[in-house]
């Protein structure tokens, strides 16, 4: 057999002219919750031979970043030479020698380049991420299964830079809008795929959710196939330029007002606009974060909301888990194919017609037999968006990130076309 290897301004070229000439096609990457830190892993394939590596997926990740720390060994990998098309291609802020080991290895290379590294778990920024290439497989049944040879990610030397990571967990999957080296970036430049894709997040921590790349259809089945895409609720991705040393790759929308039970919730509005001095507020997606978090101000509100819409024969109780600020006895609380019976909550997005809605299963959390929290997090959020859209309300919900149309879309839950975010592999269906 024969390898061409093309250099990499020629090969992205060559990608571009041919995309038109090739059938579209849905990438499935699987995606697991972590039962200890709520946080959702997907595995790939990487290294030659091939090592299988567990990442911790991250919406606003610049690239496929991988602790480098802990034997790195692979034949293929090859890291970037300064100012080299990769370095460029990537948007290095710097060139640099090895200064951290004694003797060179991945992570750890004469000049070479890097772009900023982060653990959104700790809120921390590594200067000396280093950019390189090696062997990637990447998908899943019912998709396409994809090898790439020469994937673009960074490799980083710094145990710190890992902290709270889920055991086992040895990097970060980014899905950074505007890094070229994230994952959604830099898989579209296969003309197979397209810079969209849709994140369906299991409740279930027994499991796998799945993350869609390209354009679609997004298949779920129940047990009929059903293209889970059709009819969303869109609107614009709103661009922070946040100020500091790195830019956001963050996914951030406007969020007009909240409604419960379709009531609206009396909110300091001025809070749901993103400050364009320091890039405060407004409101933010994240896969980093368990449960939605909400500026003090806004949960007392929203709280208070919530609790004049419960049923008369709910009691409140005092919360066994110090995080939620309201629980309830769930004894009189009926169940539906949404979940525990409760006030809707609606996030009003653009306009009043456009709103993603809330079900029961969604905005509480069984915490033990006989109760039930608000699974809302009040916190001070002076210096960051004032809401955080959290997994536990993405959940069995699928999101759709059109990236060239500046676009997401919102379902509501799967649970209300009897289906799940787990039911995507008809091959594994009984």
């Amino acid at each position: 057999m024969v390898t061409f290897k093309l250099p990499l301004s020629v090969l992205l070229l060559f990608l571009q002219l041919n995309i038109f000439l090739c059938s579209a096609e849905v990438l499935y990457i699987p995606v697991t919750k972590d039962t200890t830190t709520l946080r959702y892993i997907t595995e790939v394939g990487q290294r030659t031979p091939l090592v299988p590596i567990k990442l911790l997926v991250h919406l606003g990740g610049r690239s496929l970043l991988v602790d480098c720390d802990k034997g790195y060994k692979s034949s293929t990998y090859k890291s970037a030479v300064c100012n080299s098309t990769q370095c460029s291609f990537a948007k290095s802020h710097a060139c640099g020698d090895c200064i951290f080991k004694s003797q060179l290895q991945p992570g750890c290379n004469n000049n070479t380049c890097y772009i900023w590294g982060e653990n959104p778990l700790i809120n921390s920024f590594h200067d000396r991420a280093e950019i390189a290439e090696d062997v990637l497989t990447i998908g899943s049944t019912p998709g396409v299964h994809v090898t790439w040879s020469r994937f673009i990610f960074t490799c980083l030397l710094d145990q710190d830079m890992m902290r709270l990571l889920a055991k086992g967990v040895t990097g970060i999957a980014g899905f950074g809008r505007e890094s070229p080296i994230s994952l959604p970036n830099q898989l579209a430049l296969d003309p197979r795929f397209t810079r969209k894709f849709g994140l369906c997040l299991s409740s279930s921590t027994r499991s796998r959710g799945v993350i869609f790349i390209g354009s679609g259809p997004y298949n779920i089945y129940n047990p009929k196939k059903i293209d889970i895409s059709k009819d969303l609720v869109y609107t614009k991705l709103i661009a922070n330029k946040r100020g500091g040393f790195v830019a956001s790759e963050e996914y951030y929308i406007q969020v007009s007002s909240i409604r419960v039970a379709g009531k609206d919730v009396p909110l300091n509005k001025t809070l749901l606009s993103i400050n364009k001095k320091n890039g405060v507020g407004g409101t933010r997606i994240s896969t980093a974060t368990p449960f939605t978090i909400l500026h003090t101000s806004i949960y007392d509100a929203f709280k208070t909301a919530f609790i004049k819409a419960l049923p008369k024969n709910v009691t409140l109780v005092d919360p066994p888990i110090k995080q939620f600020g309201v629980c309830f006895s769930s004894k009189n609380i009926k169940s539906t194919n949404t979940g525990p019976d409760l006030p809707v909550i609606d996030v009003v997005l653009h306009k009043p017609s456009a709103f993603w809605r809330i079900y029961g299963t969604n905005s509480v959390v069984q915490v033990n037999k006989d109760v039930m929290c608000l699974a809302f997090v009040g916190q001070d959020q002076t210096w960051e968006p004032s809401i955080v859209i959290g997994g536990h309300q993405m959940e069995e919900n699928l999101l759709v990130f059109d990236l060239p149309g500046k676009n997401i879309g919102f379902s509501s839950s799967l649970k209300l076309q009897q289906t799940s975010c787990s039911k995507y592999d008809n091959t594994t269906l009984g």
